[in-house]
């Protein structure tokens, strides 16, 4: 008699499919495998199922607050250090190509990689890209961590890491998880201020650019800066 749980048959069997034709899965099914990776004791289809049937699509599966996962039954610590990796990977990989890119043309390249990173986080970030005299990408980095409507952004700090950097010009980036981009007093005061700060020391400070997870606000563009 076969003590195997049903759902193993079921598994090889998405194995199969998943090595003759990936295309050929179901999206609850592709989450399935992933979910089985982790939860290798138990069936995974209808927590799949229940993921879909809650975040509409695999986007949004995938780019669900760590919160949001949690009020699911079944969803536990080990299936949310994997989401962390999953959407880590996802994201580098799709900010390759814009790393990659010898010169940024313009605010949506920095978008794309922007929104990727920033653009479902439950808080603010502070983000900036430096770039060399011919607008090629040095770096990328988080500046500062804040909470869900505010986060602290010191000048004197960036421009330490721009000349860190031996950046000729910036970007600031940061983002409003409550979904608006238009910028705050707050925020367009504090470009002011890092624009001054900026050309004490010979660093042009080029766009301050807010994302959200489907918009964003370019302060240059729209003659705030």
């Amino acid at each position: 008699m076969d003590s195997k749980p049903h759902f193993h048959g079921h598994r090889e069997r998405l194995r199969q499919k998943l090595k003759k034709d990936a295309r050929q899965l179901a999206d609850y099914e592709l989450l399935e495998l992933v979910l089985g990776t982790v939860l290798t004791r138990c069936d995974t289809k209808p927590l799949a199922k229940e993921l879909l049937s809650r975040f509409k699509t695999l986007h949004g599966v995938l780019h669900a607050r760590p919160a949001e996962l949690r009020g699911i039954a079944g969803f536990g610590p080990s299936l949310e250090n994997q989401w962390l990796l999953l959407r880590e990977l996802m994201t580098r990989c799709l900010e390759s190509p814009v790393r990659e890119r010898a010169t940024l043309a313009g605010p949506t390249d920095i978008v794309a990689m922007a929104r990727l990173r920033l653009g479902s986080l439950p808080h603010e970030e502070f983000w900036a890209v430096f770039l060399d005299n011919q607008n090629r990408l040095l770096a990328w980095e988080r500046i500062s961590t804040g909470t869900v409507n505010t986060t602290m952004i010191y000048p004197r700090d960036l421009m330490e890491m721009a000349l860190g950097n031996k950046a000729s010009s910036l970007v600031i980036v940061h983002n409003h998880p409550g979904g608006n981009p238009v910028p705050s007093t707050p925020d367009v005061e504090i470009t002011r201020q890092i624009i001054r700060s900026g050309q004490a020391l010979g660093i042009r400070v080029l766009d301050h650019i807010i994302v959200t997870e489907g918009d964003y606000y370019s302060l240059k563009s729209e003659g705030l800066i």
